[in-house]
């Protein structure tokens, strides 16, 4: 599966954005998907996956309660709602694919599938 992430950008702190990863491929509704994110001079680090269904989800305890994950596997898509922003959440967005799984594997080296990563800066 190819991975294309979108909808990075710079907003200011409280504010909000919206992550999109369109997947190729005909079986899309066979992977668990996710986020990641990695800033400057860090580890990679797991945001939120998401089950082949949608019905099981999975968060950071750093973004709990500000971010939402879903997916539409009719458009083999996966959005990452991201809202309530803060500067900590600078970083490069990276949208992750692991096949014939429940949930993704939140270690970034077990992971199957990388899309490119899309920037988010957000200004205090």
């Amino acid at each position: 599966v190819q991975l294309q992430a979108s909808g990075g950008g710079l907003v200011q702190a409280g504010g909000s954005l919206r992550l999109s990863c369109a997947a190729s491929g005909r079986t899309f509704s066979s992977y668990a998907m996710g986020w990641f994110r990695q800033a400057p001079g860090k580890e990679r680090e797991f945001v939120s996956a998401i089950s082949w269904s949608g019905g099981r989800t999975v968060y950071a305890d750093s973004v709990k309660g500000r971010f939402t994950i879903s997916r539409d596997n009719a458009k083999k898509t996966v959005y990452l709602q991201m809202n309530s922003l803060k500067s900590e959440d600078t970083a490069v967005y990276y949208c992750a694919a692991d096949y014939g799984i429940a949930v993704l594997r939140t270690t970034p080296l077990e992971v199957d599938y990388w899309g490119q990563g899309t920037q988010v800066t957000v200004s205090s």
